[in-house]
C-alpha cells in the first residue's frame, strides 16, 4: 500500500491496484497480519443475550471467537457485511433480535429457491421442455404472450423478445400452448360472456300472430333476431324486441356499448348481451317483436308503420326456403322473393354496386379447423333483400320523424363509366383492383347517401341482439312511438364515437382468428391445393386470390401470368406466429 497525496494505492496480489481515501478505511485491529477467509467456527449462541445490543467491533469478536485477533477481527467483519446477525451503525455493531435474523433468513432462502427454480426453468426452455415447478415463469411469459404484460424477466434470461410474437412463439415451440389456442381475445381485452338474470317487461302488444312469418337462418342457428311477412301489398319484418329488455341507459345497454357487437370467432361466439337476454328475445314460436310494415311501389316505400308486437314465427332453414322457392310451393315467400328482386332491380338502377368477392367461414370444431366457401342461393338473396329494405324503411321513417340514430353512410366512389355499365359481369381481377375506388363506410347522425348500396339513406336495425346500432336504434324508435324521451343529437354522436372503438377491436379480433384456423386448417391439412386466380401484377410477382380460403398471396415468376389466369397452388410454408402463409405452384 503506497500513499499517493490524500488517497492509499492498494496493491493486489494480480499486481492490479486501486486508490482509496482515507475516511474509505475501517480500522479493524492494531496489528498487521496475513488474514484470510477461513473462519473459525463463530458461537452464534451468545447473539441470544445481545439482541438489540450496540457493541464495539472487539466486543462483539470476543464474544463470536474468544478471542480478538487480526483473523478474528476480519472475520466478524465479513459477518456484519453479510448482515444476516448484524450491521454497521458506523464504527458499531448492531445485533439483530432473533425475529429479524429469521426474516432476513427468510427472504434469502426464497431468493435462493427463486433463483434455483429461474435456473431450472432456463435449464428447461433450452432443451425445449418444461414441468410443472415452471408454471409461474410460463405464466409470466403467457401475459407477454397476450399482451397482459409488457415483461416477463425470465426472456430477457434466454434471449427472447418481450413481444407478444416472440413469447407466444416460444410457448407454441415447447408446446405450452396448443396451436388451436387463440390468443387474440385475450390480447386485445375482449370481455368474456357473464350470465345476467333478466325480466322481461310486460307491455301492450298488437297481435300479429295471425301472420305466416318466417325467420330464415343457417342450419345451426337457435337464435333468430329477424322473420319476414307478407299481407296483401304490405311487407313485414319483425326484429327481436330486445330493447324492451335492455332500454337507453340501463346496466345492460352500457354491457352492450362497451362489446359492440358479437365476436363470430371460429371456436366460439362472445356475446354483445347475456345470452339469458338472447334466449328471452330470440323469434321462435309466439314471440315479441318490434315490427314494421310498408309498402314498395317498384321505387317508393310508402305507408310505414312501425308496433310493438307478438308475432307468430316459423323458423326455417336457407337450404329448405331454397327447396319450397324452386318448387314454387309457398305463396308467401315467392311473393317476397319477387318484391326483393324488384328492390334489387331499382338499387342497381341508382348505381348500387355488389363486387361479389369471394367469402368463406372458418369453424373450429372438434379439434378440427374448417374453411368453407359461402354461397350465394335464392333464399340468402331473399332474406339479404328484405334486410336492405328494413333498413332503408327505417331510415326514411326516423328522419321523416327526426329520431336521433346512427346511420350508415358511404360516399360515392371513384368509378369510371366504362366501368359503371359493365359492374354486373366484372371479372375476379376487375372486382379486386375496384375495391380501392370505394369511399370508407362511416357511421353518422346524418341520413346521408350509401353509395354502395344505391340508396339515399340506410339504417342498421335487424340484429339489435347482435349489433349496438341496431340496438341503439331500436331504443330510439320505441322512445319516440311510445312518447319517451329520446336521446339527443349530441348524445348519440357521443355514443357512435365510443362504440366505434371497441368495434374496431371487433373487426381486429375477428380477422386475426379467422386468419389463425386457416393457417390452422392448412397445417391440419398439408396436401390441400386448391385454384388460385391471379388478380394483380406487381412487379415480377403476380398477386392470387385464393377463393376456397379467402386468402391472398404473391408469387414470383419469370413470365407474368395473365389477370384472372388460374393456377392449381399448394402450401409451401405456414407460420401460425404471425398468420402468413407462402403457396407455390404446383
Amino acid at each position: 500500500m503506497n500513499t499517493d497525496g490524500n488517497k492509499f494505492a492498494l496493491e493486489f496480489a494480480d499486481s492490479s491496484t486501486f486508490k482509496v481515501r482515507e475516511k474509505d478505511f475501517r480500522f479493524i485491529h492494531p496489528e498487521f497480519t496475513q488474514i484470510s477467509d477461513d473462519c473459525p467456527q463463530a458461537d452464534f449462541s451468545v447473539l441470544t443475550e445481545l439482541q438489540e445490543e450496540t457493541l464495539s467491533l472487539q466486543e462483539i469478536t470476543e464474544w463470536l471467537f474468544d478471542e480478538f485477533n487480526a483473523q478474528t477481527a476480519w472475520c466478524t467483519c465479513l459477518l456484519v457485511e453479510d448482515g444476516l446477525y448484524f450491521y454497521w451503525q458506523k464504527d458499531k455493531v448492531f445485533v439483530r433480535p432473533t425475529a429479524q435474523v429469521e426474516s432476513v433468513q427468510a427472504k434469502r432462502d426464497a431468493e435462493k429457491l427463486a433463483a434455483e427454480s429461474l435456473a431450472h426453468c432456463i435449464d428447461n426452455l433450452s432443451k425445449n421442455i418444461f414441468d410443472e415447478q415452471d408454471e409461474p415463469y410460463l405464466k409470466e411469459i403467457a401475459r407477454v404472450a397476450l399482451n397482459q404484460s409488457k415483461t416477463a424477466k425470465i426472456l430477457s434470461h434466454i434471449g427472447v423478445e418481450n413481444s407478444p410474437e416472440a413469447a407466444y412463439k416460444l410457448l407454441l415451440k415447447i408446446q405450452y400452448f396448443e396451436p388451436s389456442f387463440n390468443p387474440y381475445p385475450a390480447r386485445f381485452n375482449i370481455p368474456t360472456d357473464e350470465e345476467i338474470s333478466v325480466d322481461v317487461p310486460v307491455i301492450e302488444r298488437v297481435d300479429l300472430t295471425h301472420l305466416a312469418s318466417y325467420a330464415i337462418d343457417n342450419e345451426d342457428s337457435n337464435d333468430a333476431d329477424d322473420a319476414i311477412s307478407i299481407e296483401g301489398d304490405k311487407l313485414w319484418v319483425h326484429v327481436a324486441d330486445v330493447a324492451n329488455i335492455v332500454p337507453s341507459g340501463s346496466d345492460l345497454d352500457v354491457y352492450a356499448q362497451e362489446r359492440g357487437s358479437n365476436f363470430y370467432l371460429p371456436e366460439s361466439i362472445i356475446h354483445m348481451l347475456p345470452t339469458s337476454v338472447t334466449k328471452a328475445t330470440a323469434l321462435s314460436g309466439e314471440s315479441n317483436a318490434l315490427s314494421f310494415c310498408f309498402e314498395f311501389d317498384g321505387e317508393n316505400i310508402n305507408n310505414i308503420e312501425v308496433m310493438q308486437s307478438r308475432v307468430n314465427v316459423t323458423n326455417t332453414t336457407y337450404n329448405e326456403v331454397d327447396k319450397w322457392l324452386v318448387a314454387d310451393s309457398n305463396e308467401n315467400l315467392a311473393k317476397i322473393q319477387a318484391i326483393g328482386v324488384t328492390h334489387q332491380v331499382f338499387r342497381d338502377s341508382r348505381g348500387a354496386i355488389n363486387l361479389h368477392l369471394p367469402s368463406v367461414d372458418v369453424r373450429f370444431i372438434d379439434g378440427k379447423a374448417s374453411v368453407t366457401p359461402q354461397v350465394s342461393s335464392p333464399s340468402r338473396d331473399l332474406v339479404a333483400e328484405m334486410m336492405v329494405m328494413a333498413g332503408r324503411t327505417m331510415a326514411q321513417f326516423t328522419s321523416d320523424n327526426l329520431i336521433p340514430v346512427p346511420y350508415a353512410l358511404q360516399d360515392e366512389g371513384d368509378f369510371s363509366a366504362e366501368f359503371l355499365a359493365k359492374k354486373d359481369s366484372l371479372t375476379l381481377s376487375e372486382s379486386f383492383l375496384a375495391i380501392k375506388n370505394f369511399k370508407r363506410s362511416a357511421t353518422s347522425v346524418k341520413p346521408l347517401l350509401h353509395y354502395g348500396l344505391g340508396l339515399p339513406a340506410y339504417l342498421r336495425v335487424t340484429s339489435p341482439m347482435r349489433r349496438y346500432y341496431d340496438l341503439l336504434t331500436h331504443q330510439q324508435i320505441i322512445n319516440f312511438i311510445t312518447d319517451k324521451p329520446m336521446l339527443s343529437v349530441s348524445r348519440v354522436k357521443e355514443i357512435i364515437g365510443s362504440v366505434n372503438v371497441a368495434l374496431s377491436n371487433v373487426h381486429k379480433v375477428s380477422r386475426a382468428s379467422d386468419e389463425h384456423f386457416k393457417c390452422l386448417f392448412l397445417n391440419q391439412n398439408p396436401n390441400w391445393t386448391a385454384t388460385g386466380v391471379v388478380v394483380d401484377i406487381r412487379g415480377d410477382k403476380a398477386l392470387f386470390m385464393i377463393p376456397d380460403i379467402g386468402m391472398m398471396t404473391q408469387i414470383k415468376f419469370k413470365n407474368l401470368p395473365q389477370l384472372d389466369e388460374e393456377m392449381q397452388l399448394q402450401v409451401s410454408q405456414v407460420n401460425l406466429v404471425d398468420r402468413s402463409v407462402n403457396f407455390k405452384v404446383v
